[in-house]
């Protein structure tokens, strides 16, 4: 098999050499596969052997010249990054220690000591202690702040930096100082534990059910069925129905938002995906078994609800299982998948469109809910636009309706982010309430009618 560099129309300088003795690990494989199609042109092969020739200039003349010294490493990743994130918003790469921060957050639990915290004049702040974990059971209060971190000043840290201090190896060490009220700051020193994100969460609103979700991690499916579990034998048998919350839920785990989706159903297409290969496109179904009974069910959306969770309620809705409520979806119709790279963490890639029971892909689009309701506070009269996956650089073009589908008008005017994405609005939440008296309609109206609560 020949060598890139003594390929036809490449110069053999030292400097060129010096380069691509650096890029072949990346660049090998792509010129493998030209040289393997063998229906390709001579001449396009030649192109892309030039391209990787301006390549390796441009690296070396950096790599020399410019005004501060860089490792290869550096802008080799660098250059990687450049080359996916062109393709659209939510490729890119991604070195080992964002690939290990990916890994937590999809898995769902990770080792630490359990607080929800933020930042506050400069300190870590403790939001909870969440039950049950080493902060919980050392007396960790809402309010405390951490001044020092084994005897480091958090002052100049970021939270993030802080949060990546206090997770670690579960079973080890770590001591902090504690600020509380106007009482001598004061250590405690806790074991890190395996802490489980909670991604669900529920409550009973009179004999309402309402169950949030604020992403699809590895422990979503196994949540909602606690949650369940538990808003059931709270209502003792008298549970009304389900309000489904996906309100600035970003999505997560294909897999997860199939089989939350899956657990309201009883039978038919959840999602359908299509790749650029005919032969990988899938289809997701749901099995016998509904959570909820068939009660009425209401699920929550707004600009912030996004892939996973538009996956969730575009099956839904569909099948008619639920009512949607809201503002329209985030419009993120697409599927990334992750691909690690032996020794240099992974690459995240757009491999596929997904695609509603009913065949609509909501690429730049999003899913319009059955009511709109503006989640009425005293910002919406002033705030801008929020962003949508249309307003993003580079955002793939929506995939062209299937045949039969109704043609979409173009994306409304977006609105601004809600900086507070996650957190519920201050004040009154009207689309609960809104959500609340209409599963208490429906139900009314199902027992009065004798009709099924679908």
């Amino acid at each position: 098999m020949p060598m890139i560099y003594g390929s036809k129309g490449l110069r053999m300088t030292s400097r060129w050499f010096a380069a691509m003795a650096v890029v072949m690990p990346f660049c090998v494989s792509l010129a493998f596969a030209a040289e393997s199609k063998q229906a390709e042109p001579t001449q396009d092969r030649a192109s892309t052997y030039e391209l990787l020739n301006l390549f390796g200039d441009v690296f070396e003349r950096v790599r020399s010249d410019f005004v501060d010294e860089t490792s290869d490493e550096q802008l080799i990743e660098a250059a990687i990054n450049g080359m996916l994130t062109s393709l659209d918003p939510h490729s890119g790469y991604l070195n080992a220690e964002k690939f290990g921060d990916m890994k937590v957050q999809t898995q769902g639990a990770f080792g630490g000591l359990g607080i929800e915290v933020t930042m506050e004049g400069g300190l870590v702040k403790v939001v909870s202690p969440i039950d049950d974990t080493p902060a919980y059971r050392a007396g960790i209060e809402p309010g405390d702040l951490i001044t020092h971190l084994d005897g480091e000043q958090v002052l100049g840290m970021t939270l993030s930096e802080a949060v990546d201090k206090m997770r670690g190896a579960v079973g080890s060490q770590i001591r902090l100082t504690i600020r509380r009220n106007t009482a001598q700051p004061f250590d405690v020193t806790l074991s890190r534990a395996i802490i489980k994100i909670r991604s669900v969460r529920s409550r009973l609103e009179g004999q309402v059910g309402y169950l949030r979700i604020s992403s699809f991690n590895e422990q979503t499916d196994t949540g909602v069925n606690e949650e369940m579990a538990k808003l059931k034998q709270a209502a003792n048998g008298k549970l009304q129905g389900v309000i489904l919350d996906l309100r600035n839920n970003p999505g997560g785990l294909l897999s997860q938002a199939v089989a939350v989706a899956d657990a309201f159903l009883e039978q038919g297409e959840v999602v359908s995906t299509r790749a650029r290969k005919t032969d990988d496109a899938q289809r997701f179904n749901a099995r016998p078994g509904d959570l909820a009974d068939g009660l009425p069910m209401v699920v929550l959306v707004n600009a912030g609800s996004a892939s996973a969770s538009e996956i969730v309620a575009g099956a839904l809705q569909d099948h008619g299982r639920a009512i949607l409520l809201g503002t329209k979806s985030f419009g993120k119709g697409s599927v990334q998948t992750i691909m690690p790279l032996s020794g240099h963490g992974a690459m995240r890639l757009t491999t596929a469109r997904y695609y509603t029971p009913s065949g609509r892909s909501i690429q730049a689009v999003g899913i319009e809910p059955d009511i709109v309701v503006e989640q009425a506070r005293i910002e919406t009269v002033a705030q801008a636009r929020e962003r949508r996956e249309a307003d993003l650089r580079g955002a793939l073009d929506r995939q062209p309706a299937a045949e039969g589908e109704p043609k979409a008008g173009s994306p409304s005017e977006p609105a601004a982010p809600d900086e507070a994405a996650g957190q519920p609005a201050p004040g009154p939440d009207y689309q609960l309430i809104r959500a609340i008296d209409l599963v208490r309609g429906l139900s009314l109206f199902a027992n009065r009618s004798g009709s099924p609560s679908r």
